[in-house]
């Protein structure tokens, strides 16, 4: 195909850089303009199968496809239909976007691509410019969840604050405007938006940096805010914004909440019900983690951990339910929702789903947030039950809190279930949920206070990994993930598909029978959905995390998986990981019947400890003292512990002139590559204690090869 791209002057226009590939006239299967979603379509997405229009397939956010030409019999038969290498190889966590033969999607630092659904051509893509060190302003990587589609524009919200629409046939910038309301503070972008009633609404992250949590809809044509609703409240010398604020802060106590931020983000999932007309949103821990630090330890502190269900025209509050009441544990209530319709004793019920991160899978009326029930899908020694009576856990005091010393939590703060979607099969009746085991040792820090943008700040020491070979072994046999089918109704596990590490993909369900899900060990598989037998896989050359999609073109069926290993699992504790193949690839991969396209030769990372290390000088209080700055400084992106999981440099291996260089690299030599400057924030001191730590663990490594 003849190409021609053509550059925007980005730096006169949104700060960003827009290119654009030419596509054949006929890319699309149809002959509706670019994007043509409105309100009538999105409502009725489950009988237009062939396309994927919204972030879960339909308002009601199940992850299940109609389609069935892949299915039992045949889906051996998949192969390579086509694929696409992303521009940067960091953490892909998108799901597409299909309408009308055109994908649209997204890769890191929140560039979206628009390509041919059934070839893979590059018809544009957009960058929006994000500055690579606004990395360090996010816990878990650069990572962008996919954007939505409405009546001929793709809007995006950017890791840097940004909500963009774009035109969707070209790629060119319409609108933009920052939803942030504090830049003093590490909010960040990483969720997907969704459009209802012709409003585009977006939410945001950073709790773990002390912000006050909060979701906005803004006019789907122009970009003017129509409503915010804050999920936390604010300084207390000012009024609350609404009754819900003023019902919130009788929940909170002392000084500290707002001026730590509070928390409470809506930083992904949200369902819609055009019947009730109620949008349904998922809120975040709280900020900080730690009760004791954040609202002298006692509290519910509404709305974290709580779905809480709005008037999409208004933002007007109409009911919450909080699944984990005082969250310490930074158990989100931000993963999955799904919307669906079960006979329970007997009655049809409208009811809402999720499984959260701790470890409790919820059923709720969702007229009403009524609980129906909540059993446990994962261990979870934090809580005894949930109490059918209140609604509320029955917290196993001696065991999960961690504010009167250090605790042995499951799960941890990584959760039973982390952001990858799970799927809801309304022909098996079952949930497709990605569990994980993720113990964690929670160490108070009861002092704590809001430490300044660009810091991670929970209230806890800084977490170490062990260092020594049979306690990390131990470790890393303490952490594993499963998918698991699970029944809603009777509240118990029907079948699991165990791998080696946690961190798995999120999940499709299809009325062909099957279950679509990549892992952590760098493939792609399907499974049967009733008795989870594998039926096909396929190497995908790196670990995959994102939900796939399938989709219909022109009477052939696709699956797609949005494949790159990132996020704050392999940044933060890559060491754990043992059995992934880690090497960061970003690409699209495209499946049908009997495709014979071929996936490149995996990339291997040509790393080695360097035979000249530079020599240990410091004595073991100075490395010491640099293995705790590590941990507070570094972790988060190079790994805890020097223990690298390879989406970012593992600094174990750096060369000599690295080595003499660092020094420099920590001042911000090296920001023009994304790694921020820290001068300001560290004293000479201190770097070089944080460089001798890092050569003592290469000396470590070496030693142990």
């Amino acid at each position: 195909m003849n190409t021609s791209i053509r550059i925007l002057a980005a730096a006169c226009l949104l700060s960003a850089c827009a290119y654009f590939d030419r596509a054949p006239s006929d890319s699309s299967s149809s002959s509706r303009p670019a994007a043509d979603v409105g309100a009538a379509r999105l409502a009725a997405a489950d009988g237009e199968p062939g396309n994927w229009m919204t972030h879960g397939g339909t308002y009601q956010e199940q992850r299940f496809s109609r389609l069935d030409r892949i299915n039992q019999d045949n889906v051996g038969r998949l192969g390579l239909a086509w694929t696409y290498k992303l521009d940067l190889d960091r953490g892909v966590e998108a799901t597409p976007i299909v309408v009308d033969g055109v994908m649209y999607t997204t890769g890191p630092f929140s560039m979206v691509y628009a390509l041919d659904a059934r070839s893979g051509e590059l018809l544009w893509k957009y960058d929006p410019g994000v500055t690579k060190t606004r990395a360090r302003d996010g816990c878990c990587g650069p990572v962008n969840r996919g954007v939505a589609v409405w009546q001929g524009k793709v809007y995006v919200g950017a890791y840097d604050g940004r909500l963009i629409a774009l035109d969707a046939a070209t790629g060119e910038p319409v609108w933009s405007v920052d939803t942030l309301i504090d830049k003093n503070r590490s909010y960040t972008v990483t969720g997907a938006p969704r459009v209802v009633k012709g409003k585009v609404i977006i939410g945001n992250g950073g709790a773990e940096f002390g912000v006050r949590g909060y979701i906005t809809a803004y006019d789907a044509d122009t970009g003017k805010q129509a409503w915010r609703f804050f999920t936390v409240p604010g300084d207390p010398a000012k009024p609350p914004e609404n009754e819900a604020m003023a019902r919130a802060r009788e929940t909170w106590f002392g000084d500290q909440y707002w001026k730590q931020g509070g928390g409470g983000t809506v930083w992904d999932s949200m369902a819609y019900d055009p019947e009730l007309d109620l949008l349904y949103i998922g809120t975040g821990n709280g900020s900080l983690w730690n009760r004791q630090a954040r609202s002298d330890g006692k509290g519910d502190n509404l709305y974290l951990s709580s779905i809480v269900a709005l008037r999409p025209d208004t933002g007007e509050y109409v009911w919450h339910y909080q699944t984990t009441p005082g969250d310490q544990w930074d158990f989100t209530a931000t993963q999955t929702i799904t919307l669906a319709d079960l006979e329970i004793d007997g009655e049809m019920r409208p009811v809402l789903m999720q499984a959260p991160k701790n470890g409790f899978y919820y059923v709720l009326d969702r007229r009403t947030g009524e609980l129906i029930s909540a059993e446990k899908y994962a261990p979870a020694n934090w809580a005894e039950r949930v109490d059918p009576a209140t609604g509320r856990p029955v917290v196993n005091q001696d065991v999960a809190d961690w504010t009167q010393g250090p605790r042995l939590l499951v799960p941890g703060p990584l959760g039973a279930h982390n952001w990858q979607p799970m799927s809801f099969s309304p022909d098996t009746g079952l949930a497709y949920i990605p569990v994980q085991e993720a113990p964690a040792m929670m160490v108070p820090d009861n002092d704590a206070t809001f430490r300044g943008k660009s810091r991670f700040q929970v209230g806890s020491e800084p977490v170490a990994l062990p260092e020594d070979a049979d306690t990390l072994a131990k470790t890393v046999a303490a952490y594993k993930g499963r998918l698991v089918a699970w029944d809603p109704v009777a509240q118990k596990e029907v079948w699991r598909q165990p791998f080696p590490s946690i961190w798995n993909g999120g999940v499709l369900s299809t009325a062909g029978g099957l279950v679509f899900q990549g892992n952590v060990t760098g493939t792609v598989a399907a499974y049967d959905a009733a008795d989870g037998d594998k039926l096909w896989e396929a190497p995908a050359n790196t670990g995959v995390v994102a939900g796939p999609v399938t989709y219909e073109v022109d009477g052939e069926q696709y699956v797609t998986f949005m494949a790159g290993w990132g996020g704050v699992f392999p940044l933060a504790f890559g060491g754990l990981a043992a059995n992934a193949k880690v090497q960061p690839e970003a690409r699209i991969l495209t499946y049908k019947l009997d495709g014979d396209a071929t996936l490149p030769e995996p990339r291997r990372r040509a790393v080695a400890v360097p035979e000249a290390l530079p020599p240990l000088t410091a004595d073991a209080a100075t490395v010491d003292q640099g293995r705790d700055l590590y941990n507070d400084n570094c972790g988060l992106c190079h790994g805890f512990s020097a223990m690298g999981g390879g989406v970012v440099p593992d600094l174990r291996y750096m060369d000599g002139d690295t080595h003499k260089a660092f020094p420099g690299i920590v001042a911000g030599l090296y920001q023009d590559k994304g790694m921020p400057s820290f001068a300001g924030r560290l004293t000479p001191e201190q770097v070089e204690a944080i460089h001798q730590y890092v050569i003592k663990r290469a000396h470590d490594l070496k030693d142990s090869l």
